[in-house]
């Protein structure tokens, strides 16, 4: 007589993430997928970390953080692995113009920028004629350069040795460590306005295009390439569509649940402390803002690399004053995206980078309702202003600077052409480096994160295995690959599949390195 042995079933794994940003939603949703029991705690009322957007009473819309929607394929393919696709939840609007670009100075210039390269180079023709002849060696260069680095960004780094593999020595070649953005793009473009239009992408790292290294000459390679577009309803409706997809897997979102530490037993995480009470986990995945979710989550004591002082050392992003303007009227003599970027932008960024305060900053706007008509009432208009500044580090008083500032970022935008936008504004939210650091828990105000300078990529960032204490795992921009909406959302895959490396759960990920 034969006997079967009864199935043994395995209780699930428990995992509890800790914050509601993209990186979080993302890592929340693959574990799901893969089977975990995933505990999702978010400090605010909303998801979206900083994506996400601000209504007003009026009927105002405002992306709080991110403006566009930028290489979609990796948020499409976690979609995918989700059971879902990404088209069939919010509605991505590719934008033509990408945005304008407005060159102070004399002669004024001004082009706007766009995938279709014919065009593209005639754009270039206004600033350097010569230069638009070496567009196409352009795009070739960094395709061939994303393509090589791909395997690069998707995969986890965990010590030195890590640098020696087959597709780090394939990219080394073309990354050109060596170099700046700027430096890399004067082998193509003499003009150093043009220079500018391919480089001024590295402030999406909140970082000098003069400084940051030239890998990242492939941010407005991705742009022409893949395209720039706008979620209807703002970016934050790509964070609700990820909360509803991960509720449908049965992730559990708890909001307004601020975690006041993780728990563990020796450098083991067994859960998290939430008002003196204890909830298991098997694993834990921080997807705060790293300087300051990480010193206040895991005691110093528990932390061997990153340490109190080592965060402190590290070297930061800049920060941004920010408007949020509901006015009366539209304005579609302004594009959805417009850059004023100021006459001498290099000594604009070295003043931001020695804690000075611009006087003759550079500008970015965001018009949306010349494509969303949703994010305004009928006849209106929800201007978004950002303003490059120093971080905390440098020890400005925002109290007494943001009247001040504010009045200098009005001014600007009479130079795009809205003289009398004062007298139109019906709301006013404004945040500045100090509201970053009490309203949204940025470390340092540094909404970019940690600088993305050689000495802090790859193994040298934190990793999305957390080594200083077992069983933590980080996702979003403060950890590998880093900032942006793209790669935070590679990060998450690479975290979610360490996190299933590690419990035993079928998440896949691109190019794990265990």
């Amino acid at each position: 007589m034969n006997i079967q042995a009864p199935a043994i079933h395995r209780p699930r794994s428990r995992v509890a993430v800790i914050g509601a940003g993209p990186g979080g939603l993302a890592a929340a949703m693959q574990l799901a997928a893969a089977g975990a029991r995933v505990t999702l705690y978010e400090k605010d009322s909303v998801v979206g970390g900083r994506t996400r957007v601000l209504t007003t009473p009026e009927g105002y819309r405002f992306d709080l953080g991110p403006t566009f929607f930028l290489y979609p394929r990796i948020l499409a393919e976690i979609f995918e692995a989700c059971g879902t696709r990404l088209e069939d939840e919010i509605e991505l609007i590719r934008l033509d113009p990408l945005y304008r670009l407005i060159f102070e100075g004399e002669p004024r210039v001004t082009i706007d920028a766009t995938a279709d390269m014919t065009r593209m180079a005639a754009e270039i023709g206004k600033l350097c004629p010569h230069d638009a002849r070496n567009l196409g060696r352009f795009m070739a260069e960094n395709r061939a350069k994303l393509e090589k680095f791909r395997p690069v960004l998707e995969r986890a780094f965990h010590s030195k040795a890590d640098l020696l593999g087959i597709d780090m020595l394939k990219a080394l070649r073309l990354m050109r460590p060596y170099r700046s953005v700027d430096a890399d793009l004067g082998a193509h473009f003499n003009d150093p306005r043009v220079r500018l239009a391919f480089s001024f992408q590295t402030k999406y790292l909140g970082m000098s295009p003069f400084r940051c290294p030239s890998l990242f000459t492939i941010l407005s390679f991705l742009e022409y390439e893949h395209g720039v577009f706008h979620p209807r309803g703002g970016c934050g409706e790509v964070s609700v569509a990820m909360a509803r997809v991960a509720e449908r897997l049965g992730v559990e979102i708890k909001l307004s649940t601020p975690i006041d530490s993780i728990a563990f037993e020796g450098r083991r995480a067994v859960g998290v402390e939430i008002g003196g009470t204890r909830h298991a986990a098997d694993a834990v995945v921080i997807n705060g803002d790293f300087a300051h979710a990480v010193p206040k989550l895991i005691p110093n004591a528990v932390r061997r690399h990153w340490t109190d002082k080592r965060i402190a050392k590290a070297r930061y992003s800049c920060s941004t004053f920010m408007l949020y303007l509901g006015v009366e009227g539209t304005f579609p003599q302004l594009a959805h995206h417009s850059i004023l970027l100021s006459e001498d932008y290099k000594r604009n960024i070295a003043e931001i980078e020695g804690g000075i305060i611009p006087d003759q900053p550079s500008v970015y706007v965001q018009n949306p309702v010349v494509t969303d008509a949703t994010m305004a009432p009928p006849g209106h208009s929800a201007i978004y202003v950002l303003v490059p500044v120093p971080n905390l580090r440098h020890g400005a008083d925002w109290s007494a600077e943001a009247p001040r500032y504010r009045a200098l970022a009005i001014s600007r935008l009479k130079a795009l052409g809205i003289p009398d936008i004062e007298q139109r504004i019906r709301y006013e939210h404004n945040v500045t480096p100090q509201m970053w650091l009490d309203d949204y828990a940025i470390g340092y105000g540094a909404t970019f994160n940690l600088s993305h300078d050689l000495r802090q990529m790859l193994c040298f960032r934190p990793g999305n295995r957390f080594a200083d204490a077992e069983g933590v795992y980080l996702v979003g921009g403060g950890t590998h690959p880093g900032s942006g909406l793209p790669v935070i959302y590679e990060g998450a895959r690479i975290t979610a599949g360490l996190v299933g490396q590690d419990l035993g759960l079928g998440v896949t990920s691109p190019a794990l390195a265990g």
